[in-house]
């Protein structure tokens, strides 16, 4: 009994709970149904406030353009599928017109040793390929990159005389093709090109040097491809930026060339000439001005007493060392070419001037040396020194030691003198002046007219020649080298 007690009140229960669900929900319903008729009463109020105000101005309505439609493909549009661009356009017909402008973005570099120089460039060609026409009802454009471009037909430019070049792809490749609706195509590229430069060096440092960039297509002869140069000269654009370290860049300009190859025919090619002027101004720095600081260096010996031997040596030595370590640096850093240059010639002239101030030290010394030998046997027959350090004074009898006092300037004078050396100029000199009467019954068995020895020892002459001759030459060197190639 007491079970279905418990039994009937849960029913009950339960039944309260259903009937108070139910009303919930038939109250959100009713408030969903009021929310959406007023939006719809806003909506509409909204769109006739719109017609009233579009009815008091005109409409301007843009006509729709095809080729801005998001709905049609490209390859569709231009009916890429619909063509061989395996061939050129025209095929069988006269040969395409192609035209090419450049536009140089920077001049890199410029090697000597490795005779090239690379460039970045802009390189757009221009055609029309009638196959790539399309309805257009604005005359719009379309504008391409790299992967339109490998379905349809591109000329095959390439550089001739070129080591390395590749097509930047920084952050995607950089190609762009826009194609009008009339079938002209414009095709640009950025390429980076590093191509052989032959400069001929005989005036180096002194040099002006042109280099060329040369266009040509590959497979096509001039029968299928006219290459040309959309605007003449004014085809060819250069950033004013444009500077190098070495070179000042006096010009760019363009010309139009036939190429034969005897193999597979004519062929058109551009050219792209620029020309270098070498700055000067660091060579006088690292190499001129150091050559001729070494030969004034090594006349500094000229002024050093000939005695002074380890002065003079090392002097003379280290200029010549220091010579050849110049010479060496300079070549390190250019070609091995078969040719002398003008720097060579001013090196080699130099080292030959400082070779020659260690020779003329050489001369000094071997003649001093003669000189004191000649002197010494002098005095080993003399059986005294009378004369020698001051010719005027002659204190010895002529009875007893067979010689005899005579005037100093007849005896420099007389003919049968033997003389040594230089007389003196107003500097220091080291004289000796004897007067002999031979009196040698053994040697001759008679008394002969008397013989007169003048013996003049001056070792500065050599140095006191060189103070003027070496600096007058070099000067005189330099003034004829700096007019010819300057």
């Amino acid at each position: 009994m007491c079970t279905m007690q418990v039994d009937t009140v849960f029913v009950l229960f339960c039944v309260c709970l259903m009937g108070v669900a139910g009303r919930s929900a038939h109250q959100r319903g009713q408030k969903l149904e009021t929310y959406k008729q007023s939006r719809s009463r806003r909506q509409t109020s909204r769109m006739d406030g719109e017609t009233h105000s579009n009815s008091e101005r005109p409409i301007l309505k843009r006509s729709s353009d095809m080729t801005k439609s998001p709905m049609t493909k490209s390859e569709q549009l231009l009916r890429i599928d619909d063509h061989d661009f395996t061939m050129r356009p025209a095929f069988g017909g006269p040969p395409i017109p192609v035209g090419v402008d450049v536009q140089v973005e920077s001049l890199d570099t410029i090697s000597e040793v490795d005779m090239d120089f690379t460039m970045t460039l802009y390189l757009r060609h221009y055609w029309k390929d009638e196959r790539l026409s399309f309805p257009s009802t604005n005359n719009q454009s379309m504008t391409f990159d790299s992967r339109l471009a490998k379905k349809i037909w591109v000329p095959d430019m390439f550089f001739v005389h070129s080591k390395r070049s590749f097509i930047h792809d920084t952050t995607t490749d950089n190609v762009m093709l826009r194609v009008h609706p009339d079938g002209n195509v414009l095709y640009s590229l950025r390429i980076t090109v590093t191509a052989m430069c032959n400069m001929d060096l005989s005036r180096f440092p002194l040099d002006t040097q042109t280099c060329s960039l040369e266009i040509e297509s590959y497979a096509y002869t001039d029968d299928d491809l006219m290459l040309y140069w959309k605007k003449g000269n004014e085809s060819l654009n250069t950033d004013e930026r444009i500077s190098l370290s070495q070179f000042l860049i006096q010009k760019f300009h363009t010309t139009t060339k036939l190429a034969f190859y005897s193999s597979t025919g004519w062929y058109n090619r551009l050219y792209i000439h620029f020309t270098l002027r070498r700055h000067v101004f660091f060579f006088l720095l690292q190499t001129y001005f150091p050559a001729t600081l070494m030969v004034m260096l090594s006349w500094v010996s000229f002024w050093i007493d000939r005695r002074a031997v380890p002065a003079r040596v090392p002097l003379g030595i280290t200029t010549v060392l220091t010579m050849s370590t110049i010479i060496t640096g300079v070549n390190a850093s250019m070609p091995r070419v078969s040719y002398i240059k003008a720097v060579d010639i001013y090196l080699w002239v130099s080292f030959v001037f400082v070779f020659l101030s260690v020779i003329e030290y050489a001369a000094v010394n071997y003649l001093s040396t003669v000189q004191e030998r000649k002197e010494r046997k002098l005095r080993e027959r003399l059986p005294c020194t009378c004369g020698i350090g001051n010719p005027d004074d002659m204190t010895c009898d002529p009875q007893i030691s067979g010689y005899t006092t005579m005037d100093v300037n007849r005896t420099a004078n007389y003919g049968t003198a033997g003389n040594y050396g230089m007389p003196e100029n107003g500097g220091r000199q080291e004289r000796m002046l004897a007067q002999v009467v031979l009196r040698d019954p053994q040697l001759t068995g008679q008394v002969k007219r008397p013989g007169y020895v003048n013996i003049w020892i001056d070792t500065h002459a050599i140095d006191k020649y060189s103070r003027v001759l070496f600096p007058g030459s070099y000067a005189l060197f330099n003034i004829i080298y700096w007019s010819i190639y300057s």
